[in-house]
This record gives structure tokens, C-alpha cells and sequence, in this order.
């Protein structure tokens, strides 16, 4: 049994976390850390943990085994300069702070989407956990740029409220979101250099991504389209997928047309492949708060502790 401990623990991903953590066969939760709330029991910010975990938040880490930073994007750096771990740790960052930059102290954090790195998982000390929106734009854009056939890609995707976090913003209100959708962050969404960045790579060529993200009024879950032109045919590009995400145990190639639903509270992506003349769209779906942050997180330390990849991750997609 391994020692874990989350920093962060009060938000969206720290609480999916622990209810993922409290199931897992391997793993013991140590300590829940908060800065702003030591003293509270989890359980009063989510009832739905109650008998599931009711351990009260602290503001002094313990050692562990296992560590998660559930923080802030630009936080994660800070605190572990601040708070100094032992290289024997396994330390997983949901925050963007090492998915470009992966260097830290003796620490050089592995990219942790387990579909392209999971050689590179497998026994790693540090791992970057992808962002929600560049988990779904990549599972769908990775085979065609392995095969160098991404240049320019359009692609539009809506998310949930949740994707906000859960300090309160004006467009994340009920009364603002329920009913409304808008664009934000057009062409200049964070995420965008995570993904090209990875793109790049397996394309060997330069990916001009054009990315619309859109404000959801639903909670959670991502919906995305990718739109390429290309001279390659349909029964090729449908062989590209089934071939590049076959045994992968939480992507699902589907000849059928998907929806959201199919995928909220799991760790699963499922693809659909659509194509008129040479243009290609290619729809992904994924849980923002799972396979887009906790329940990646989990697999990604199944992985790296050599453990089953779906410990925990064994869910039910709620569909009503």
C-alpha cells in the first residue's frame, strides 16, 4: 500500500481525486492540503464524500509516497520550491506549470498523456498531466500527425462550468450559463502551445492550430470538432485510428455519431470520423474533470507504479 497526499485538495480535480483515491486498491490517502481551509473536513465542501472520506483539510504536508498538486495554473513551481519533496516521490502536476517547461531542480517531468508516452510513464518521477482541452484536440489529431498529415487544423470545442474551477466568475453563475453559450479565449486559449508543441513532434512539421473554445451550459464534460483538409481517403484514415488506438484501454474509435453523455464520469475519449470531398472533422468527447485531469492523473500514476492501468477507473458513464 502507497502514501498519498494532495495539495489543492478542496478544488474540482482534488475532490475528484480523493473520490477516485478512496476505491483504489493500492493507494492509502495521507494528507488533504489547503491553505485556505485547514481544519474542515472534505466532506463539508462535497457532500457527496461523506463515508467516502471524511478527512479534515490541512495546511502541513506530510511525507508520502505519492503526491498530486491540484493547484492553480503558475502555482505548482512556487510551491514546490517552497516545499521541498524527495526525488524518491512520485509527484503528478495537474496545473500547467511543467508541460512546457519540464524542468525542475533534479526533476524532468514526463508529458503524462499515456497514448503516446507510456514507455516514458512507466517508472517516471515527475509527470505534467495534460490540459482538458489538450487531451481531447490531441487523442483526436495524433494519428493523422504521426503520419505527417496535420498543416492547418480548425478546430471548436465547448466545455463545462467545472472547467472554470471553482472560484465563482461572473460566467460561471447559473443564472449567466444556464440557457447561454459564449466563445472565449479565441485563437489564444492557453493550451494551444501545449498541443502544437506535441503535434509538432509527431507531425515533423510545423501545425498551425485555429482554436475556438466555447463556455458550456452543462457541467462538465468536452466536446470537440477538428476540421482538416486532406487528399488521403476515408477508409485510410479510418484504418489510421482503429490501427494507432487499438488495446488502448480508454479510447474508443466509434463508427457511430457520439454525444457527451457517453463519456461524463469516466476516463474514456470517444472518436467519430466524418468526411466530405477532402475535408476531414474529427469529433472527440471527453470528462473535463477525468480523463481531462483526475482520472488521467490516475492512470498515469497506475502506469507509473506499475500497477493495473484501470485501477479505479472502472466507471459508468451517467447518462440520465
Amino acid at each position: 500500500m502507497k502514501t498519498a497526499g494532495i495539495i489543492g485538495a478542496n478544488g474540482y480535480t482534488g475532490s475528484e481525486l480523493i473520490r477516485l483515491l478512496a476505491f483504489h486498491p493500492q493507494v492509502s490517502l495521507r494528507f488533504l492540503y489547503s491553505r485556505s481551509h485547514p481544519g474542515t473536513k472534505i466532506s463539508d465542501f462535497y457532500p457527496d464524500l461523506v463515508e467516502i472520506c471524511d478527512m479534515e483539510l490541512t495546511d502541513r504536508p506530510e511525507e508520502v509516497d505519492i503526491l498530486f498538486l491540484c493547484l492553480p495554473h503558475k502555482e505548482s513551481r512556487n510551491w514546490l520550491s517552497q516545499n521541498p519533496v524527495g526525488d524518491e516521490v512520485l509527484v503528478i502536476d495537474l496545473g500547467n506549470d511543467f508541460r512546457l517547461d519540464a524542468n525542475f531542480g533534479n526533476r524532468d517531468f514526463i508529458y503524462g498523456l499515456p497514448e503516446i508516452n507510456r514507455k516514458q510513464l512507466a517508472g517516471a518521477k515527475s509527470i505534467a498531466n495534460p490540459g482538458c482541452f489538450a487531451t481531447a484536440i490531441q487523442l483526436a489529431l495524433l494519428p493523422l500527425a504521426e503520419k505527417g498529415l496535420l498543416k492547418e487544423v480548425y478546430t471548436t470545442g465547448i466545455t463545462g462550468s467545472t472547467g472554470a474551477g471553482q472560484s465563482l466568475q461572473s460566467t460561471t453563475h447559473f443564472t449567466w450559463r444556464n440557457d447561454n453559450i459564449s466563445a472565449y479565449k479565441t485563437l489564444t486559449h492557453q493550451h494551444v502551445d501545449e498541443i502544437v508543441q506535441q503535434l509538432d513532434a509527431f507531425n515533423h512539421s510545423d501545425v498551425q492550430l485555429n482554436f475556438v473554445p466555447w463556455r458550456g451550459d452543462f457541467t462538465r464534460g468536452i466536446f470537440t470538432s477538428s476540421t482538416v483538409k486532406t487528399e488521403v481517403g476515408r477508409s485510410y484514415i479510418e484504418q489510421l485510428f482503429k490501427e494507432f488506438y487499438e488495446g488502448e484501454p480508454f479510447v474508443k474509435v466509434s463508427e457511430k455519431a457520439i454525444d457527451l453523455k457517453q463519456v461524463v464520469n469516466t476516463n474514456r475519449c470517444v472518436i467519430h470520423i466524418e468526411m466530405s470531398g477532402n475535408v476531414l472533422v474529427v469529433h472527440s468527447a471527453i470528462d473535463n474533470l477525468l480523463k481531462g485531469a483526475s482520472g488521467q492523473a490516475v492512470q498515469n500514476m497506475n502506469i507509473a507504479m506499475g500497477w493495473e492501468e484501470n485501477l479505479a477507473l472502472n466507471l459508468k458513464a451517467v447518462v440520465f
